[in-house]
């Protein structure tokens, strides 16, 4: 994907930085049962940031967090809203998101059963091989083994990219 194609932005900044806050409050799903939001599907920062900046407190703060991980981790990192998560990919490909839920906020890694140490978690209707955490406060947010884990995933394809 590139930058036109994905509608990025020149200057890649995490979502504390959201310009102004959007969208109306939402009631958060306690699992996932479809869509984690009514955010709709977009690609590039601004969705996401969106995205974010609309959850409710600890989740936007844990989202926040682990966005700006993801964006220090990943210099080509590219961003995107689908089934009301942000998802976040590089080159082909998304291969991990993160979305809000009543209680916690997941952390989801495509082919996350191949990563080590595999993640813990085994998310109900995302994958048979879909594994991550959830995260109830900042201070669960294990930033070293979750930026490993996004690096790991960011080496095999994602959904929707090329074999590489």
């Amino acid at each position: 994907m590139t930058s036109v194609e994905n509608g990025k932005e020149e200057v890649q900044e995490p979502a504390t930085r959201a310009a102004a806050e959007e969208g109306a409050a939402f009631t958060l799903p306690e699992a996932m049962t479809g869509r984690a939001s009514p955010a709709k599907a977009a690609v590039g920062d601004k969705p996401v940031f969106s995205y974010i900046t609309s959850l409710p407190q600890p989740q936007r703060g844990i989202a926040e967090a682990v966005d700006a991980l993801a964006a220090k981790t990943l210099p080509d990192l590219q961003r995107s809203v689908k089934w009301g998560m942000s998802y976040y990919g590089v080159g082909d490909g998304w291969c991990f998101c993160c979305g809000g839920f009543a209680g916690h906020v997941k952390v989801m890694f495509v082919n996350g059963a191949a990563l080590e140490p595999v993640p813990p978690v085994t998310p109900v209707g995302m994958g048979k091989s879909t594994r991550g955490v959830e995260l109830e406060s900042l201070i669960e947010i294990d930033e070293h083994q979750i930026a490993a884990w996004m690096q790991q995933v960011t080496s095999v394809p994602g959904v929707g990219g090329k074999k590489r």
